[in-house]
């Protein structure tokens, strides 16, 4: 348990998503792995991710990373997790959750959703400091 966890509430650990991870390694298009797993939060923080890229397209990658969030909390709730504690970024299947919580964090910014920012600010916080450390706290 992390040093931080002074609840003592145990850690969410996701199973892995080795169908995504194979496609994602064969270089498959995002969109076609989205659409043979939809239920992944990890393929839909990716295409956030890319559509944030394409600039000028925030809405639709913030509706995208709504979707990954969504699965996200679903997969979270199915693996035990009761809306609190932590989902360390060091287990490499909760990444796609986290990722996808602060694509939705970065797509709430640029489309001026201040209270949502601050809200998934404190969600990441809470799960695993470490996500902002890595994925960069803008």
């Amino acid at each position: 348990m992390p040093a931080n966890n002074l609840l003592g509430v145990p850690e969410t650990l996701l199973p892995d998503e080795p169908d995504v991870q194979a496609a994602l390694a064969a270089g498959t298009p995002l969109v076609e792995i989205v659409s043979a797993h939809p239920s992944s939060s990890l393929a839909w923080a990716l295409l956030a991710d890319e559509t944030a890229l394409g600039g000028g397209r925030d809405l639709e990658a913030y509706a995208y990373a709504r979707v990954g969030y969504h699965r996200g909390l679903d997969s979270l709730r199915k693996a035990g997790w009761r809306g609190h504690g932590p989902v360390p970024w060091s287990h490499e299947p909760n990444r796609g959750v986290l990722r996808a919580l602060f694509a939705l964090r970065r797509g709430a910014a640029a489309i001026g959703e201040t209270e949502e920012v601050e809200r998934l600010t404190a969600f990441l916080t809470e799960s695993d400091p470490e996500v902002l450390r890595v994925l960069g706290n803008d």
